[in-house]
């Protein structure tokens, strides 16, 4: 088959089970691979790596025309990228709250205890719906200050924004990319209405924090505000729904590894690590050069599509050593699993957290545990890969 077909087939739903073969065709074909509809795939770890740290490469979709409303500063480009990621930052992390992820362990524990009840001998459990999707989602709604009971309006939100970001070539968006703004806008002007309810009355979450503001200099525009708090609320937990779901299936596949983590939990984080390189939440990023770019001796002309495939950048064998080898004691794991660059992950110590307390509440009760269905079914998403449903049964 031809390479200029590449990013059809990896992005075709039939190939969401396995597109690692393709993946390796990818690099095989070069660095750098033109692609039919004129976009350009790149798939070579060491390649990837210097793009996403290129300030030539724009992630603001607005180079190209393709959206005309201010998108959030995961798709915008320095300056204006760092002054918002910062003042989302100054409630959430380092340096101004170092302390917030870290106290959210004991109550991410007690959560993931409180998800482990159904699990009992005999039960057929999904994974996804039963366990990876709501505790991630609590968790950020937590953070947030959403409350409890209206948890249940982000899964529709939420789906229709991420299928608006999918990458899909050769394909009319027109339709979802209107329903991905409209529910950008649903959800943005409820989280809008809950901060501003805390205005004045300060609380303990990140709404009441960007409210609550005193320097005028560091406030969110209204804006600004929706745009930030969609953007934590989505990859708050879309990611880590397919981190915790795709580490359970590697080791469902692998019952050596979950025999070894097991008996070596102390191994836990480096096998999360290994995750995120083996079987990445986040397959594909999409760029725009500023300029001419040469990228190993081939030109991506100024203002074309390029789309980073970082699940084939984390399969480089020029990069690690048997990459198709899951291997929780991997050394030296410079893995792209959470990005690079400007745009590393924001929410990357909550994910690792997250992940690392479900896999070691889960690993105890998943040694007679099987799988119902393999492959099981996938989202349709290929940009944020990940089972739809992981039937087992306990």
């Amino acid at each position: 088959m031809d390479s200029d077909t590449l990013l059809a087939r990896i992005t075709d739903y039939a190939n969401r089970p396995n597109p690692y073969p393709l993946y390796a065709e990818l690099r095989e074909a070069g660095p750098v691979v033109r692609q039919a509809d004129d976009s350009y795939l790149v798939g070579t770890y060491r390649e990837i790596a210097a793009l996403l740290h290129d300030p030539r490469m724009s992630a603001d979709p607005r180079t190209r025309g393709e959206t005309t409303h201010k998108p959030p500063f995961l798709r915008l480009d320095d300056p204006e990228h760092h002054r918002l990621r910062t003042l989302a930052m100054r409630p959430f992390g380092p340096p101004h709250s170092p302390g917030r992820v870290d106290a959210m362990r004991g109550e991410i524990d007690q959560l993931t205890e409180e998800l482990m009840e159904p699990f009992q001998a005999g039960r057929q459990i999904d994974i996804v719906d039963d366990f990876a999707y709501p505790l991630p989602v609590t968790v950020i709604c937590r953070l947030l200050g959403v409350p409890r009971e209206d948890e249940p309006l982000f899964r529709e939100w939420s789906d229709a924004i991420v299928a608006s970001a999918d990458v899909r070539p050769e394909e009319d968006s027109t339709e979802r990319d209107e329903a991905g703004d409209q529910a950008r806008n649903e959800m943005g002007r409820y989280l809008v209405d809950l901060a501003e309810k805390r205005r004045g009355k300060p609380s303990d979450d990140l709404l009441s924090a960007f409210a609550n503001e005193p320097d005028p200099a560091r406030r969110l525009t209204q804006e600004e505000l929706a745009e930030t708090a969609v953007l934590l609320l989505i990859a708050g937990h879309e990611t880590t729904v397919n981190l915790i779901t795709n580490g359970v299936l590697t080791l469902l596949r692998q019952p050596e590894h979950l025999d070894q983590l097991r008996r070596e939990p102390d191994l836990l984080p480096r096998a999360v690590e290994e995750l995120l390189r083996y079987e990445p939440p986040v397959h594909m990023r999409g760029r725009i050069p500023l300029a001419d770019i040469d990228v190993a001796g081939t030109t991506i002309p100024e203002g074309t599509s390029v789309v980073l495939a970082l699940a084939s950048g984390n399969r480089d064998p020029k990069r690690f050593h048997e990459p198709d080898r899951f291997d929780p004691t991997r050394p030296d794991n410079q893995h792209l699993g959470f990005g690079s660059g400007i745009h590393l992950c924001y929410g990357a110590p909550l994910a690792r957290i997250e992940a690392q307390a479900a896999l070691g509440a889960l690993i105890p009760h998943l040694g007679t545990a099987r799988l119902v269905q393999d492959p099981p079914p996938y989202r349709q998403n290929a940009m944020l890969r990940g089972p739809r449903h992981l039937p087992i049964q306990l």
